[in-house]
């Protein structure tokens, strides 16, 4: 089942540290199959108050994402980003083809 790290971003300085950080970033992804599902901008805010960006990678299961996470390659870029970026990250699993609400009454 496929797995998404969703970061929701109040605050980020660009600057030369976050350029690097996204220009190493989908090298540290490759190997794990990840990729950009929604980055950043274009997000419209149709109820509440999120005034944020919204960051969604999308991997082939949790065990992917995990070890993208925890792989030496990102761990090493890591700090690019949390030195200059206020955000929360989830983790998420997706669901499976033909999923409905009502099914999350099953449980």
């Amino acid at each position: 089942m496929k797995a998404y790290a969703v970061a929701f971003v109040r605050k980020c300085e660009l600057n030369t540290e976050i350029v690097e950080y996204l220009q190493r970033i989908d090298a540290t992804m490759d190997p794990f199959e990840g990729r950009f599902v929604a980055h950043g901008g274009g997000a419209e805010n149709v109820e509440g108050e999120a005034a944020m960006d919204v960051i969604v990678i999308e991997f082939p299961s949790r065990e992917q994402l995990r070890g993208w996470w925890n792989s030496p390659e990102y761990q090493q870029i890591k700090p690019l980003r949390t030195n200059n970026m206020d955000a929360d990250i989830l983790f998420v699993d997706g669901v499976p083809a033909g999923y409905r609400g009502a099914d999350s009454l099953k449980h």
